[in-house]
């Protein structure tokens, strides 16, 4: 919703507030602040009625009790009011370091998936007279990215104590499995998005990365058996699942190409075939991700796992098969290989890009 819009509900909320009678449409657009209709509107009357309808269906369903009615027989239209009994929240008295934190998670929602539902607690907390402030330097922090599709479920099923089903890909496996999970809590960690629960199938707890959740999240019969322990830190048991120590890698690039890996490198030597480029990591499809974007410059040689998850990534660009990629052989005969793979599959990987379909997706192996 833009932020004008969310004012102008703010003020019909505290003008319907401010008074015990029965305000009329046209006295509300006299009176409220942002139905000012533009100058050069054909019909300036639709326009506010238009409006009008729109913010009365949305303060409806933010559950704002709005009522309808007249103030005496002798009215000709039916009028509008909020009742304060209705409607006040009971006393919320937050310091200004809890203010500062509604207001930097309704920023940090702002583009998420349930942005809907930080804007609809914002606005009631707003409407009630808390000044919700957000903390200094908020405009250079980045919105919290939430387009997962299995995040809106796993957050209900955490609200809700349900038991929930789906599949999952662990790092280098070929294949998703099934996990069973009782959730207690889902949070964000250096930009990707966790479930913390309980793993029925292993009978401990456990911590699942959203982006390798596959398919749809299925809610299972019944309510979960058990509890998040007292005491628990979730986010520090998902550091801890995710600390590996650093490990090593070697890709082959281009002689003078495959700049991202190039400068990720700690050591970079000349072979007949190309460039060998030694690079610490910690996050194997991060740089799997920069290999296969850098196309047919740079070739993944060791350790395994690695040059199975690039495979794996070329393989769904190319709409060849992991096998026929694998066979090309890639990683043995450097970027012919790849190429050979990839031409099979009608895909032309070149200067680090890829055409499929009439689409080029460029990686990061350019100067």
């Amino acid at each position: 919703m833009a932020a004008r819009r969310q004012q102008r509900l703010v003020n019909l909320v505290l003008c319907l507030l401010s008074t015990r009678q029965y305000i009329t449409a046209e006295r509300i657009r006299d009176t409220v602040e942002g139905y000012e209709v533009s100058e050069d509107s054909t019909n300036p009357d639709e326009a506010f009625k238009r409006s009008f309808e729109r913010d009365k269906a949305e303060l409806r369903e933010l559950g704002i009790p709005l009522e309808t009615g007249r103030n005496s027989v002798f009215d000709t239209e039916d009028g509008y009011r909020i009742a304060r009994q209705d409607f006040e929240l009971p006393p919320i008295d937050f310091t200004a370091d809890e203010a500062a934190a509604v207001g930097l998670a309704g920023r940090l929602w702002s583009t998420a998936s349930l942005a809907t539902e930080a804007r609809t607690a914002l606005i009631k907390l707003r409407a009630a007279g808390i000044e919700i402030e957000e903390p200094p330097g908020a405009d250079a922090l980045p919105p919290l990215p939430g387009n997962e599709p299995a995040l809106p479920d796993l957050i209900a099923a955490v609200s809700e104590r349900r038991v929930v089903q789906f599949g999952y890909r662990k790092q280098s496996a070929p294949a998703a499995e099934k996990r069973t999970v009782e959730p207690w809590g889902v949070l964000s960690w250096r930009g990707r998005w966790y479930v913390v629960g309980h793993d029925r199938g292993r009978g401990d707890m456990r911590s699942f990365r959203l982006d390798r959740v596959v398919g749809e999240v299925r809610t299972l019969a019944g309510a979960a058996e058990t509890s998040r322990p007292d005491g628990l830190d979730m986010l520090e048991l998902v550091r801890g699942a995710n600390h590996q120590p650093d490990q090593l890698a070697s890709v082959r690039v281009v002689p003078g190409r495959g700049g991202q890996l190039r400068r990720l490198a700690r050591q970079v030597r000349s072979t007949p075939e190309g460039e060998v480029l030694t690079l610490d990591y910690r996050d194997l499809d991060r740089l799997a991700g920069l290999v296969a974007g850098a196309g047919a410059e740079a070739v993944a040689l060791e350790p395994p796992e690695l040059v199975s998850a690039v495979i794996r990534l070329l393989s769904g660009v190319t709409g060849g098969s992991p096998e026929a990629l694998a066979r090309a052989p890639y990683g043995r005969d450097g970027m012919a290989g790849a190429e050979a793979a990839a031409a099979g599959s009608g895909v032309a990987l070149t200067g680090g890009t890829a055409l499929t379909g009439g689409t080029a997706l460029t990686g990061g192996g350019g100067r």
